[in-house]
């Protein structure tokens, strides 16, 4: 399986260079991808709860900002 590709810009020269992820690199960036999903998904947990919440009391987002302000 290939890896992504790195992409290297030296601007002094304007040399581009192209390679494969290290075992490095590619470890880390799985790590950040997985993450950022995690985030996400505790997120849209929230914003779930959030809206379970209002259902419950009966008010609109707007209304529960009106209460908070």
């Amino acid at each position: 399986m290939t890896r992504p590709m790195v992409q290297i810009h030296n601007s002094q020269t304007d040399e581009v260079i192209f390679r494969e992820m290290t075992e490095t690199e590619f470890e880390e960036a799985n790590a950040r991808k997985a993450e950022a999903e995690a985030r996400a998904e505790a997120e849209a947990a929230k914003a779930a709860e959030k809206a379970a919440l209002l259902a419950k009391l009966g008010i609109t987002d707007d209304e529960a900002k009106l209460l908070l302000s």
